[in-house]
C-alpha cells in the first residue's frame, strides 16, 4: 500500500519502460485507472487489463523501434505541496508533444480537454 498512489503508478511505469518490460502490474484504484485511460487515449500505452476480483491491473507499454513512446513522467502536485492551475495557465508539455493530467471538478482530464472546457484544477503530472 502506498501513501501516494499517483506517484506509485508513475514510478512503476517509469521503471518498467527504463527496463524495457512489455507490461507492468499495479493495484487498481479509480485515480490510477483514469490516468491509464488517458494514457491509452493519447497513445502512450498499448492497452491495459483490469482484474476487478483481485483489484489489479496490467498495463502494456508501447514501443516504437525498440524505444519507449513514453520519454518521461513527472509528478507535479505532491501530497506535501499541492499545485493548482487555472485554465489559462495549464502547461503545454513540449509544445503539445506531451500531456498534463489534471483533477478538475468534472473529473480527471488531460490538459487540452481541460483547456477547451475552461477548467482548472490540481495539476497531477506531466508526461512526454
Amino acid at each position: 500500500m502506498s501513501n501516494d498512489p499517483i506517484a506509485d503508478i508513475l514510478t512503476r511505469v517509469r521503471n518498467a519502460k527504463d527496463a524495457k518490460h512489455r507490461y507492468v502490474d499495479s493495484e487498481l484504484s479509480k485515480a490510477r485507472l483514469e490516468i491509464i485511460k488517458i494514457l491509452k487515449d493519447q497513445g502512450f500505452i498499448d492497452s491495459f487489463l483490469v482484474d476487478n476480483d483481485n483489484k489489479r491491473m496490467r498495463i502494456f507499454l508501447k514501443y516504437k523501434n525498440r524505444r519507449s513512446v513514453i520519454q518521461g513522467l513527472k509528478r507535479v502536485s505532491k501530497p506535501g505541496l499541492r499545485r493548482y492551475v487555472g485554465h489559462g495557465s495549464i502547461p503545454r508539455v513540449f509544445n503539445g508533444l506531451g500531456i498534463a493530467i489534471l483533477s478538475t471538478s468534472q473529473g480527471i482530464l488531460d490538459g487540452e480537454s481541460a483547456r477547451q472546457k475552461n477548467l482548472g484544477g490540481e495539476l497531477w503530472c506531466t508526461i512526454w
